[in-house]
């Protein structure tokens, strides 16, 4: 196959995307990753207002742009949601959220919000979307974001490290059932990756141990997470489905 024509089965021409979780971190990088491979891509998140600078900022650059509220641990948020932007082609679940506290101190609150969003979010938002593509009965790809915690464990983190590996499980679930209506169904796994928020943990004494245990020695950087999204939700991944894709430098493969 020539180079051309084989970089041409990763653009996303013609095909809309919903991005949860898309006002900050992954899922703003996200957004601008798959709008810069062609994608009409469609912003979720809670709260509207805080989409519209990234919004702005792909339209300016002559790409198509919406947004929409949806809160994912809320089945009629879902529903309303998808009632306003319709069918999508691709759907990046990434809205997630975590609460650090000893397992002890978790309270049922904290539990609660990371469920909903996290697992109940993925679980509802990837359902509705597959619902209107089996009805128009066009294909689709589904991309779960989970996390190695959701692999290995780590302390603080009990009702997070749960969900993702629930996220795993379902999205192994989803790909089993949704198959037969061409709708792949696929999971990212990434490992520690630098964002502003863990910035200053990742660079303190305690990061420098953990880094010390991934087998590169190197932590992610968030554009390490482009190949394997574009392959997951384009034609040049059209064989997988039900796969969870690592992108840790290693890391689970460290000794116990």
């Amino acid at each position: 196959m020539e180079a051309m024509a084989l970089f041409s089965r990763f653009r996303l021409d013609g095909k809309r995307a919903l991005i949860t979780g898309a006002s900050s971190g992954f899922g703003a990088h996200f957004a601008q990753l798959l709008s810069a491979a062609g994608a009409d891509v469609v912003l979720a998140a809670r709260r509207a207002d805080k989409l519209a600078g990234l919004q702005k900022a792909l339209q300016a650059q002559g790409r198509k742009a919406s947004s929409v509220s949806m809160d994912v641990g809320s089945r009629d948020s879902v529903l309303a949601g998808f009632d306003q932007i319709g069918i999508c082609d691709i759907v990046i679940n990434n809205a997630g959220i975590t609460v650090t506290r000893a397992l002890l101190d978790q309270t049922e609150e904290d539990w609660d919000s990371v469920i909903d969003t996290n697992l109940k979010g993925c679980w509802l938002v990837a359902t509705e979307a597959a619902r209107r593509l089996r009805s128009a009965e066009k294909p689709g790809a589904i991309v779960n974001v989970a996390s190695i915690l959701g692999e290995r464990v780590a302390a603080g983190v009990a009702p997070y490290a749960i969900s993702k590996a629930a996220v795993i499980q379902a999205t192994k679930v989803m790909a089993l059932e949704l198959a037969r209506y061409q709708i792949r169904v696929n999971a990212l796994l990434p490992g520690y990756v630098v964002t502003d928020l863990n910035r200053d943990f990742l660079e303190s004494e305690a990061g420098e141990k953990l880094r010390s245990r991934i087998p590169t020695r190197r932590f992610g950087d968030i554009n390490d997470l482009d190949g394997p999204l574009l392959l997951l939700c384009s034609e040049a991944g059209t064989g997988i489905t039900g796969s969870c894709v690592t992108v840790d430098h290693g890391h689970l493969l460290s000794s116990l």
